[in-house]
């Protein structure tokens, strides 16, 4: 008989999951009578040295076990990991964790996160609807005007075109190529928008750059003259904001363009870094060898490196009166999601939240993180996004590769169930309520390709003329439908690629960042996403219930979400599953068969 533990299960440990500072917490374990039990101590400890140890006592004996149980609280906030130690009349020994199970002498151990009593994100984020959008991708209004853009650039005349893919005659990529769209135009899409259930649109890069991705900052303060203006912004966020949508930018902070104000490798601004040795940016950068020789990111020399914690630039991004943070905000913004945020030092971060909480008390800081931010390490660092309270929330790549795995058939449903619990275990209830639930962006395929399982072995140029069609196409439309039922079904926030709702197409960068096909619309599966929106902005438990599963299998998922009630998915990628009464949404077809019921 195995000694039981499993902290996911509330009678286990009650609370689930992350603990407020003097939250009483309450765990039980369960021994086998015949270990001889005659002592059981909880062993919780954090890197820095501390340790706390706290004994258990005897409840009951039932069924050949012992129940042992006890109560404890953290005062401090912090990234715990605790284990237990049990002596027998015949010995002693440490339990430990072993994948779902318990596990003497050897394992991991237990993960905890104690965050601030006081600590909420802003209510009007949760459980919404976010819609990413490529602005260069996605709509125009009005004349293109290329009027001081920085050059040289290519601008499609038909937006039908695959974006430039090859790299130019000196082997580099520039990604140098535009479309033309425009804030305008993302204006006169608002309504479509909010036809779509959207609560949040997610703007990448507008800022003043040379790139269409706009992630080499030349002007952390001008908008992109190819987007527009201040004015085309600020008439953008008051229009959002009559529709009860929030605009959150995007902030690049770790590194600016080398052709910038900043930098100025191009020599054309006059007062950058390169250009006067004397520059008010020149100690911002890390030169190894003045002024060619530098730190980049990831070694792209049009990437230059910031010093974050540099003074004069902190000044400039978040404590100026007119700052960054200040004048974005103060323009209508409702938020940043912090490009690569880890790397950048948690003190920057910091900071960063405490001025945009002083001056929007209700704005949303989101970071970029791909993996398990409650207990992500970085350049050997434990980051403190929610112990600390750094951040609102973040991008949950770790939800996306749970979907993608479950309906690509690569795990089951009873890992899909522990990678989800898992995140739900080590994330704080408000950050949950907040994630960026994603099934592509920008930096990934698009879903409908991803699913497809097509690509090995492809050539660039064969990807770029690739396009799913006839069965298959219905296969994998059918696919992105499970995938989008769950990322809208589960916990956070579902965040829409642009053009993802309509069946849109495309591999890696940049052939995942085609213009949006206004002209080529999957009218099925758009209306498809309209429901989900529907559902999570009608119902309560779906918007920010607890997340419980009810049942697994191989191809088969069913969990609850609860607030006042409780609202059953279930998911069948192997049989159509059977009909059920108070049903909010279902969907069958010969690949999946799908049903959310009260």
């Amino acid at each position: 008989m195995r000694i039981l533990y499993d902290s996911k299960n509330k009678y286990h440990k009650t609370p689930f999951g992350c603990l407020r500072q003097d939250e009483k917490c309450t765990l039980r374990i369960d021994i086998p009578e015949n270990c001889k039990t005659t002592l059981v101590r909880l062993c919780i400890r954090t890197e820095d040295g501390f340790e706390m140890f706290v004994p258990f006592s005897k409840e009951k004996t039932e069924n050949g076990y012992e129940t042992y149980v006890t109560e404890f609280s953290l005062f401090a906030n912090g990234l715990y990991f605790y284990y237990f130690n049990i002596r027998t009349q015949d010995g002693e020994f440490d339990l430990y964790k072993q994948g779902k199970d318990t596990n003497i002498a050897e394992g991991d151990l237990w993960q905890v996160t104690c965050f601030d009593k006081d600590y909420d994100t802003p209510a009007d984020f949760k459980g919404k609807v976010m819609y990413q959008i490529f602005p260069d991708r996605f709509n125009i209004s009005g004349a293109v005007n290329p009027i001081n853009k920085l050059e040289p650039y290519v601008l499609h005349e038909d937006k039908h075109d695959i974006p430039v893919y090859l790299p130019n005659d000196r082997g580099r990529i520039v990604n140098n190529d535009f479309y033309g769209g425009n804030l305008k135009g993302i204006c006169d899409k608002l309504p479509y928008l909010k036809g779509m259930g959207v609560g949040i649109i997610y703007l990448n890069p507008i800022f003043f750059a040379y790139s269409n991705h706009r992630y080499d900052t030349a002007d952390y303060k001008r908008i992109d003259p190819l987007l527009g203006d201040e004015k085309d912004f600020s008439n953008l966020c008051t229009e959002a904001h009559k529709l009860g949508i929030k605009i959150i930018l995007d902030g690049v902070f770790s590194h600016t363009g080398s052709n910038s104000v900043y930098f100025d490798g191009e020599h054309i601004f006059g007062n950058g870094a390169c250009s006067n040795e004397n520059s008010p940016y020149r100690n911002w950068y890390m030169f190894e060898e003045y002024p060619h020789k530098y730190t980049s990111w990831w070694g792209i020399d049009t990437l230059p490196c910031v010093d974050e914690m540099n003074a004069d630039y902190m000044n400039y991004i978040i404590f100026d009166d007119d700052s960054v943070v200040e004048h974005w905000l103060k323009l209508g913004a409702d938020g940043f999601r912090l490009d690569v945020a880890d790397e950048l030092p948690d003190e920057f971060i910091t900071a960063f939240k405490k001025r945009l909480k002083q001056i929007k008390p209700d704005a949303l800081l989101i970071g970029e993180v791909w993996e398990d931010a409650s207990n992500k390490i970085s350049y050997s660092k434990r980051r403190k996004y929610f112990s600390e309270s750094e951040l609102d929330s973040v991008m949950n790549y770790p939800f996306r590769d749970a979907i993608l795995g479950f309906v690509k058939g690569y795990i089951s449903g009873i890992d899909f169930a522990d990678k989800v619990m898992t995140i739900a275990e080590n994330y704080p209830k408000p950050v949950i309520e907040c994630l960026m639930n994603l099934l592509s962006t920008h930096d990934t395929r698009r879903i409908l390709t991803e699913l497809s399982g097509k690509g090995d072995g492809m050539s660039k140029t064969d990807k770029s003329n690739f396009k799913l069609n006839g069965e298959e196409l219905q296969r994998v439309l059918s696919l992105e439908k499970a995938a989008a039922l769950l990322q809208f079904t589960l916990p956070g926030n579902p965040c829409i690629y642009y053009g993802d709702e309509i069946g849109m197409q495309g591999f890696e960068d940049p052939l995942n960042r085609a213009f949006f096909e206004w002209d080529n619309i999957n009218k099925e599966l758009q209306t498809f996403y309209q429901k989900l929106a529907e559902l999570k902005n009608g119902n309560d438990a779906v918007k920010c219930g607890d997340v419980s599963i009810c049942a697994t299998d191989e191809r088969y998922i069913k969990f609850a979400r609860k607030y006042d009630e409780a609202v059953y998915v279930e998911i069948s990628l192997n049989g159509k599953l059977p009909p059920k009464e108070n049903t909010l949404l279902e969907y069958s077809d010969e690949y999946v068969s799908m049903v959310v019921y009260r």
